[in-house]
């Protein structure tokens, strides 16, 4: 009998579909509302921050499971916004990425039989991140338009084998801002079950409407909940793959394990770096919201405009998911590969947040994490756009 050699796991997903499409746009020359990364300038505090770090010669592993510096800024500002009180030495991990926390999270926690809850749509790597490892995903729907999901169907989800469920508020893809009475509600299935709450909170400080909750702050959640963050979206700063998680000590020591022979660490002088600004934000946890509603407000009257349609205005984040079947497509991937090619804009196709990929055909979703005239220009191609193979225009 041949071997495979394949495992059968890389079998049950696709690459990233959002890195697919920003390769499609630097093909094609489109401007990029695919990936979510700013094309503007980090601050120049943490830029200054890392030569100096380089250059003072901080340049070898830092301890494996972060930089002191920086574990200890993290727990100042997480008793300061979050309300979470976390002991650097114990329930600190610092990450290659929120990617790398979130896998790391999971890896540490999960055994062969156990389920996880996700809800959708979802931010691609949740799927992947489950069957690596070890459990089955369960998913329940965020409904349009409001994104709310529904409590009988979320309790049907629970049982004896849910191990965890992945909660990610403000939301990706879809701009959708929990609310602490949905968080409660989540709460007590976790309880009720014995679950783990593993959170995804990478959007944390950029909130338009409502209040961002960690859900460890709730009654009896600090001892089931791994909250995993990142700086890449805060500081700018995606290529330099800084995440986090924060856990209680026994969890954090596995967790600690699972990135120690995954990454052995991040990248010490950048963690140096961040660690300063962590300490001295100049505003910026304050002023990012303010900074993406600039570009919300632009973005998306443009969007309703050009016959796109928003599902909802969104909360927080800085995505925007649209109905496109007026356009008059098959498939959302075919709009999307259209819209790049002969529209001059890329998009990301809704199917890849969908465990069915039809519940996906007919929406995109934007991404207004650019610069101001980066999203007039998208503006300007979005008006004039081509006339669809359909020959409809909505």
């Amino acid at each position: 009998m041949p071997r495979t050699f394949v495992a059968k796991k890389a079998l049950q997903f696709t690459e990233s579909v959002i890195r697919e499409m920003t390769r499609l746009a630097a093909a094609h020359g489109a401007i990029n509302l695919s990936q979510g990364y700013p094309d503007f300038a980090a601050p120049d505090a943490i830029k200054e921050a890392a030569c100096r770090a380089i250059t003072s010669d901080v340049n070898q592993y830092a301890i494996t499971w972060g930089a002191k510096p920086l574990r200890d800024a993290l727990c100042r500002k997480y008793a300061k916004y979050n309300k979470i009180q976390a002991d650097p030495e114990k329930n600190v991990t610092v990450t290659c990425g929120a990617t790398e926390a979130m896998i790391s999270a999971l890896s540490a926690v999960i055994n062969p039989g156990d389920e996880a809850v996700i809800f959708e749509p979802y931010y691609e790597n949740y799927g992947p991140d489950v069957i690596l490892s070890g459990a089955t995903p369960r998913f329940v729907r965020l409904r349009e338009p409001d994104w709310s999901f529904d409590e009988k169907e979320l309790a049907k989800a629970f049982n004896r084998k849910t191990k965890a469920i992945i909660i990610n508020t403000p939301n990706n893809p879809t701009g959708k801002v929990f609310t602490r009475a949905e968080l409660e509600v989540i709460a007590r299935l976790c309880r009720k079950w014995n679950t783990l709450a593993v959170t995804d909170e990478v959007y944390e400080h950029i909130i338009y409407e409502g209040e961002h909750v960690s859900i460890a702050t709730l009654d009896g959640m600090a001892e089931r909940t791994i909250t995993t963050s990142s700086l890449s979206k805060t500081f700018c700063i995606t290529g330099w793959r800084l995440g986090y998680s924060i856990a209680p000590e026994k969890i954090a020591g596995a967790i600690r394990k699972m990135h120690d022979f995954m990454t052995v660490g991040a990248p010490h002088p950048l963690q140096v770096a961040a660690a300063a600004l962590m300490d001295d934000p100049r505003g910026l946890f304050e002023n990012l919201s303010r900074e993406y509603l600039e570009r919300r407000e632009l973005f998306y009257p443009v969007l309703v405009e050009t016959g796109f349609r928003p599902i909802a205005k969104p909360a927080g984040a800085y995505y925007v998911m649209c109905d496109i079947r007026p356009f008059g497509f098959r498939t959302d991937t075919e709009f999307a590969r259209w819209l790049t090619e002969k529209g001059g804009v890329a998009t990301v196709p809704g199917s890849s947040f969908y465990r069915n990929p039809r519940h996906g055909y007919g929406q995109v979703r934007f991404a207004f994490c650019k610069k101001l005239e980066t999203l007039r220009a998208a503006a300007e191609k979005l008006r004039a756009l081509p006339k669809p193979p359909s020959g409809k225009r909505p």
